[in-house]
């Protein structure tokens, strides 16, 4: 059995005594090897997320178990790098910080897309170069668990594919747990296999994502109908003329005489979440204690 790589309990972050909450009574697990996508809105609580699990702030409350520093890396969306640096030397103050650990070759095949010449200065680089240097370091101290918030926003379509595609490999060969916030939903969808759905600083969905997508169904039917849906875990509904489209978490049998049923896609069942804040949220232990049952 793979082991917890990351364990969050009631976890919280509050502004100073009397602010708001960033997040509030955040409890999930995230085992080893999986590559998670942590989706939402801006300002929902994503990066707080990230920065919590890093290290880089402590809870208000909640408590969260990870990895030890010296096998997570984590990629802000600032990319904090030493301006004065080279690139070469931003690759060789990475190898002297992690002893034993680092990685050359995984750093190189990284920066190697810039096409620069190593002694250019990290000041002198466009956001997207940063990105790939930043992205470098991380990836060369080998870690066990990558935490990056909004890695592909400073780069064009082709290069984040690009990118995108060396990461996941560098991972799948090294085990490497990932935990990757963004906008871009298909950017995710194709990669990733865990879901966390932050919103309004709690979390609404949580788990392996084909069982997350399993457990919800799309029906359509007739608005005459409607009172059936009272029979399972209604997300949200939505009424053209005399029909009705419901995402619902089936509590039992669905009529298929009455409805259409499909399973929904990732953007359709995110979508669906974020406009109905009300909706019950749903973790895949949920459905494996039994409280949930999928048709």
């Amino acid at each position: 059995m793979t082991e917890t790589v990351i364990e969050a309990e009631g976890l919280g972050l509050r502004h100073g005594r009397r602010g708001g909450w960033a997040l509030r009574d955040c409890s999930f697990r995230l085992r080893e090897g999986r590559v998670c996508a942590l989706v939402g809105p801006n300002g929902a609580g994503k990066s707080t997320l990230l920065t919590l699990v890093a290290r880089l702030a402590l809870p208000t409350e909640g408590t969260v178990r990870t990895a030890p520093p010296e096998a997570l890396a984590y990629v802000g969306q600032d990319k904090p790098l030493y301006p004065q640096l080279t690139i070469a030397e931003t690759l060789r103050m990475g190898r002297e910080l992690n002893p034993g650990r680092w990685d050359a070759g995984a750093a190189e095949r990284i920066v190697e897309g810039l096409e620069l010449d190593p002694r250019t200065r990290v000041r002198a680089l466009s956001g997207g170069q940063r990105t790939r240097v930043a992205l470098a370091l991380a990836l060369g101290k080998r870690p066990a668990l990558l935490l990056l918030d909004e890695p592909m926003a400073d780069l064009d379509p082709l290069a984040r594919h690009r990118l995108m595609g060396a990461l996941m490999a560098d991972a799948a060969e090294h085990g490497t747990t990932v935990v990757m916030s963004s906008h871009i939903l298909t950017e995710l969808e194709g990669v990733c296999d865990h879901l966390l759905l932050v919103d309004g600083g709690r979390i609404r969905l949580s788990g392996p994502m084909d069982q997350v997508q399993a457990a919800h169904r799309l029906l359509t039917g007739p608005v005459a109908a409607r009172a059936e849906l009272a029979a399972h875990t209604v997300v949200e509904t939505r009424t053209t003329g005399r029909r009705i489209t419901a995402l619902v978490r089936p509590r039992g049998p669905v009529d298929g005489r009455t409805w259409e049923t499909v399973h929904p896609s990732l953007e359709e069942l995110l979508l669906a979440h974020l406009r109905s804040p009300d909706a019950p949220p749903f973790a895949v232990d949920d459905l494996l204690a039994g409280t949930e049952v999928p048709a």
